[in-house]
Parts: C-alpha cells; structure tokens; sequence
C-alpha cells in the first residue's frame, strides 16, 4: 500500500471519527443523554389532552425521554398503582393528592439534589419560593425532602344564583358566616307544611352535598381547631382551645343547617344532591370546587350564578380549605433522574403554563396567580390558593368515611354533639397509630 492511499485512509477514520462525535455531544445537549429512556406516567381526572403539549415540549428538549401517560378512573387508582408497584410493574411517575405522604410516602422517591443539574439544583428555598405555603405543607418531609410538584391547588368556593339573591334584594354574596346566617332567612322557602322548597344553603348533612366533609373540615380549621398533636401521633379536633371546644362549635353550626328547630335550618336529607339542587334553580347557595362550574354549565347552560370567595370565620385570618393533586416519582422506577427531571419540567412556569390553559386549574405557583386573578371562572381560587390550609390525614379515605358518620350521628340524634365528637376524634386517632 503506497503512501498516498495510507494517508486518504487515515484522514477518512479521523473525519468520521470527529463526525461521530460532533452528532454525540450534540445528542447529549439536546436530549440530556443518548441512552434511549421511556417513563410511564399514570393520573387521574385529567386525559391524554390536559399533557399532549407538555409532553412534546419536554421531548423537543429530550430528545432520548419518551413519556407515555395512562388515565384511570378514580374509582381504579389508587388501589391500582398500589398494586402495580407491589408487583414491580408501577408508573415511573404518578400524579398523588396532597393527603397521601402520610400513607403513600414510603412508594415515592424525593427528589435527587441534582435536578434539574447540578450548576442549578432545585432547592428547599426554591419549592418555597415558587410555590403556595399549603403545598410546602402537604409535600415535603420533614423541611428536608421534596416528594412532591404541585401543578395547580384547589379551594372551595361559594356558588350562588344571582337570580334569586336579586329576588331577595341581596346586593352581594356573604363574605363572613354571620351574613351566611343572614342571607339563608331570607332565601329560604318552605311551604304549608313546612318542606323545604327553596333552599338558602346546601349545609348539614353527610350524604347528599357534594364534598360535605372537606367543607367541615374547612370550618375546622376556619375557627383555629388544631386537627392534629403536634408529633401527629393523635387527633386533637375534640379538644378545648382557651376553654372552648371549638371542634364541636364547628359541628354543631354545620348541622343546625339541617335542624327544623334552629333559624339556619335549609337542608336536610330528602333534598337532591347539592349540585342538581342547585342546577335546578332550587338552591341559592352551594360550595364547591372550580371543576364544579363546568358541570353547573354542562346540565345548566342558563343558569346566572357566580363564584364569590369561602365565606369565612374572619375576614383578618384568611383560611381555605385545599384539595389538589401534585406529581411524583415511584420508589421503584427504573430512571428515577429522567422522571424527575420530567416532573420539574412539568411543575416549572412553563410546562405547568401549558397544562392550566388545557385544564382550566388554579395554579399553584405564585408567578402565575396575578394571571389568573381577574379571570371570571379562576379568579377566586387562585388567590385562595394562598390562604389555603390542609391537615395531616392517615388515611384520607377513611377519615372522610369517619366525618360523615358523625355528622350523621348528630342529625339522626344517635350521639350528643359531644359524644360523636370524641367518637370520630379516637377512631383518627386509631388511624394513626396504625
């Protein structure tokens, strides 16, 4: 072989080698790693459209990351993805409720200190100041472990029918639960025989409103009952606060909405469920989350109602009462870095952007809540974002199951006030001590 053919060989290795490489790096910066990666993603309520966008842009920037995203029922979740993991046969990451590290907590991975990089890690002071202070309260562990990215943070809201509040020669819709007391004696009918016809508010009862206990709760925590010990080892709603036993306060005003006895009484077990009640033109007041004007809309489309904020127990101690759901990583997924680094992308101002516009949600970063403020259906739930409150719930579940049972324990006399109190405060406490 002569030297000129020696020499066109070796120049023909270097300048593939440098091509290889040049396509490398480039691979690298923008897929964040040539090694072919596929997360599986599983959530609820929201279907493949609320992610088709967010999914896509994230792949623009990794290239190597495919996501495929599953929705279930609610009815099929949680006990699905239980199981699945069990088997080791689990999503990579899954969207949680804002209850579930106290029951769930061992089946996430809290996020690496590396991601999004090294140069730029995501931080404590990061989480807390991006997003609302409920979602500080609900998702990380011990003020040292994020297990958890919250995409939006629902509250509940007052629905009222303008019709009949202008009927009434009300102005405006109550803002404090004294002027609740108000308004339900002049919105509430009833006829010769002492049926309820029209009714004022939607409060009392356990079966037949629509998030009936999350709205107990709310009054809970609205008038200063602390829910919980402080190692959370015990529930402490019975107990007395400067000599008030503010829990069965709290218990007795939301059932004397259903007692024929009391002047706020406008509800009661044989009236239709919350929502069609109020769909129907019968209700004038109801609360609600934001998903619920959809519905309204859907079975009314005539209706004139609005949304006011949660009336509360003081207008100079705003509280709300949050239910949302964040995303997570699974302890067993196989690419823990990439899933991360999805739901970083995801929770960050410009993925969560691309999943509000598709969803219509709260959001739950504080960079975005001055947009959705005057915004005629978001408005109100996103600046209660800011006031919203949770509480350290064993099992939420079954701790729903207990606080129907005991307001039911009152309507249908089975218990003094007191008694059903301390009854579904030990069977919590039972709960979590398990």
């Amino acid at each position: 072989m002569n030297s000129n053919k020696l020499f066109y060989i070796l120049v023909g290795i270097i300048v593939i080698a440098v091509f290889i490489t040049i396509v490398l790096i480039l691979r690298n910066i923008g897929g964040g790693g040539s090694t072919p990666v596929k997360l599986e993603f599983w959530g609820v309520f929201d279907d493949r459209n609320a992610f088709d966008k967010v999914i896509t842009d994230f792949k623009a920037q990794n290239s190597n990351i495919d996501i495929e995203y599953r929705m279930f029922t609610f009815e099929q979740y949680e006990q699905g993805f239980v199981n699945a993991l069990a088997a080791g046969t689990g999503p990579d990451v899954l969207m949680i409720h804002n209850t579930w590290l106290p029951k769930h907590g061992d089946k996430f991975l809290p996020l690496p200190p590396d991601v999004p990089d090294k140069k730029n890690p995501f931080t404590i002071q990061s989480f807390k100041d991006q997003f609302v202070d409920v979602a500080y309260q609900d998702l990380v562990y011990n003020n040292t472990q994020i297990y958890g990215m919250p995409l939006y943070v629902d509250t509940l809201g007052l629905y009222y029918n303008k019709d009949l509040f202008n009927s009434a020669g009300i102005t405006r819709p109550p803002q404090t639960w004294e002027e609740v007391n108000a308004d339900v004696r002049l919105l509430t009918r009833t006829d010769q025989s002492g049926n309820i016809i029209q009714s004022g508010f939607s409060l009392g009862t356990a079966r037949n409103i629509n998030r009936s206990t999350d709205i107990l709760m709310g009054m809970m925590i609205q008038s200063g009952v602390q829910m919980t010990s402080a190692d959370q080892h015990s529930a402490t709603f019975g107990s007395g606060i400067d000599g008030q036993h503010v829990g069965e306060i709290a218990v007795q005003y939301y059932t004397d909405f259903a007692n024929p006895r009391n002047p706020n009484y406008s509800w009661n077990d044989s009236q239709h469920y919350s929502i069609d009640a109020f769909t129907e033109g019968t209700l004038a007041m109801m609360v609600g989350y934001v998903h619920n004007s959809q519905v309204i809309r859907s079975k009314a489309p005539r209706l004139n109602f609005a949304v006011a904020p949660m009336p509360q127990a003081s207008l100079n101690d705003i509280r709300n009462f949050a239910n949302y759901w964040a995303v997570a990583v699974t302890s067993k997924s196989a690419h823990p870095v990439e899933a991360w680094k999805f739901v970083n992308y995801l929770a960050s101002r410009e993925g969560v952007t691309t999943y509000l516009n598709a969803t219509k949600r709260p959001s739950a970063r504080r960079d975005l809540i001055d947009l959705q403020r005057n915004d005629p259906d978001l408005g109100v739930f996103a600046v209660q974002a800011l006031s919203a409150r949770s509480w350290y719930q064993a099992d939420n579940i079954v701790i729903e199951t207990i606080f129907a049972d005991m307001i039911d324990d009152v309507n249908f006399n089975r218990l003094p006030i007191r008694d059903a109190v301390s009854r579904a405060e030990s069977r919590v406490t039972v709960l979590m001590q398990k």
